[in-house]
């Protein structure tokens, strides 16, 4: 059996923007305008599904971002749906009645501020989990899951992994790509922080996400930026993302296929 496993590490929720290209943008985090911070998707789950939109503060300033609030937010998709979403808290938007459909090409739109941003990601079929096996934790006591599932043959497919612990959703993004693995098993392993193992009687849910390319370098180069399997970077740069005029962030249509493990 072939195993893959890459590991990334979300400590902030930052990207750069692009217009009709990906490429990553350095931003001056010390002093500057405030940027747009968009955040969210839409899944083949049911929703409800929400984005946030908050401003960025200077570097030296604590992470408090500024809710957007009496924006325009719209998700369509290709097959002419599209849904008006509506600002149930200071800067969450909510989307309560479309559906995400794999196959499909879904765009967000925001107008806020006089700007407009817009951002397109397609959603995948899903992947199916085959198991969720369990091992000693490679420091310290308690265990790490491993996923195992199979990838589709002769399909470009990316993958991202959430790991929920007794109802509570961990900051470690894990995730794959098949382009060394297409058609074979895979296998990923979900090291924890020490502070984080897993102990008996843990109930942990695992979502096997189905991405699309711009979303997978998102995490990708947020995980290179943030210091995961090494040093972080020292240059002022900023995740690849597909988000137009200047905004920050992510927009990303995913499938979701999810399996329950007991820790024994």
């Amino acid at each position: 059996m072939r195993k893959d496993l890459l590991k990334y590490t979300a400590l902030v929720l930052l990207a750069a923007t692009v217009t009709s290209c990906q490429k990553v943008i350095d931003v001056d985090l010390n002093s500057g305008d405030p940027k747009v911070v968009i955040e969210g998707g839409i899944s083949d789950q049911p929703g409800p599904y929400h984005i946030r939109l908050t401003r960025t503060v200077n570097f030296d300033r604590p992470n408090e971002f500024p809710a957007i609030s009496g924006a325009s937010v719209r998700i369509s998709d290709d097959a002419g749906n599209a849904e008006m979403l509506t600002e149930t808290s200071p800067g969450i938007y909510t989307c309560s009645t479309l559906l995400g459909t794999p196959g499909r090409v879904y765009t967000l739109e925001v107008s806020a501020d006089g700007e407009v941003y817009t951002s397109s990601s397609t959603l995948p079929d899903p992947v199916p989990i085959d198991s969720l096996t369990l091992e000693d934790a490679l420091f310290g006591a308690g265990k790490t899951v491993n996923v195992h599932f199979r990838d589709p043959a002769g399909i470009v497919n990316y993958y991202r992994v959430i790991q929920v612990v007794n109802g509570v959703e961990r900051k470690d993004i894990y995730g794959t790509d098949d382009k060394l693995l297409d058609g074979t098993e895979i296998q990923l392993t979900l090291f924890n922080q020490l502070e984080d193992s897993l102990v008996n009687g843990d109930t942990v849910d695992i979502r096997l996400q189905s991405i699309d390319k711009i979303s997978f370098e998102y995490f990708r180069t947020l995980a290179q930026l943030t210091g995961s399997g090494g040093p972080p970077s020292d240059a002022p740069a900023n995740p690849i993302s597909g988000i137009s005029n200047g905004a920050l962030g992510y927009f990303t249509a995913y499938s979701v296929k999810s399996k329950r493990i007991i820790v024994r």
